[in-house]
C-alpha cells in the first residue's frame, strides 16, 4: 500500500509540475467602461463583465503556460469588442451573433525574462473577420470562444518556438 501511494504521489508532481514552472501572466483591464462592446445584454451588468475579464485573463494565463519557465507576460487591454451585438435583438438584450459583429480587441504586452529583461513587446489591435468560417471547433460551447480562438492564434503568431527561447 505505501509503495502504490508513493507511486501515485510521484505520478501526480509529475503531471502538476509544468503548470507550475510556466511562464505568469498579469492582466490589466484600463479604463473598461469606455470599450466598444462588453454589454451584458440581460444579464448583470457587473457580473458579465467580471466573468468575460476572468474569462479571457484564464485564457492569456493557461496560453502563457507554452512560454519558458520564468518567463512573465503582462497584458494591458484598452479596448474590447465581443463577437456580437445586443443592441439588435428588439425588446430582449440578448446578443446576436452575425459576421458584421466581429471580435476585437485592443492590448499592448510586454514579455520578460527571469532577470526582469524585456524580451518583446508590442501593441497589439486583433480583429477576425471572418470569425464565423473558422474551421475549429475548439470553443464551440465555450462563452467568448470566439475571442479565445483569435487570442489563440495571435500567441501561435507571436510566440513561435523561435521567439519564445
Amino acid at each position: 500500500m505505501k509503495k502504490v501511494t508513493v507511486i501515485l504521489s510521484t505520478v501526480l508532481a509529475l503531471l502538476l509540475t509544468p503548470a507550475t514552472l510556466a511562464a505568469t501572466t498579469k492582466v490589466k483591464w484600463t479604463n473598461p467602461d469606455d470599450y466598444h462592446d462588453i454589454y451584458a445584454g440581460e444579464e448583470h451588468r457587473a457580473k458579465f463583465k467580471a466573468q468575460v475579464f476572468s474569462s479571457l485573463e484564464k485564457h492569456f494565463a493557461k496560453l502563457a503556460q507554452q512560454l519558458p519557465e520564468g518567463q512573465r507576460l503582462n497584458i494591458e487591454v484598452t479596448d474590447l469588442d465581443l463577437a456580437g451585438d445586443v443592441h439588435i435583438g428588439g425588446i430582449r438584450r440578448i446578443r446576436i451573433i452575425k459576421e458584421l459583429f466581429y471580435p476585437r480587441i485592443e492590448f499592448s504586452y510586454q514579455l520578460f525574462d527571469s532577470s526582469n529583461h524585456i524580451i518583446s513587446s508590442d501593441k497589439i489591435n486583433l480583429k477576425d473577420m471572418n470569425f464565423m468560417y473558422g474551421s475549429t471547433l475548439r470553443y464551440r460551447n465555450e462563452r467568448f470562444g470566439y475571442e479565445k480562438r483569435m487570442l489563440d492564434d495571435w500567441f501561435k503568431k507571436t510566440f513561435s518556438d523561435d521567439t519564445a527561447k
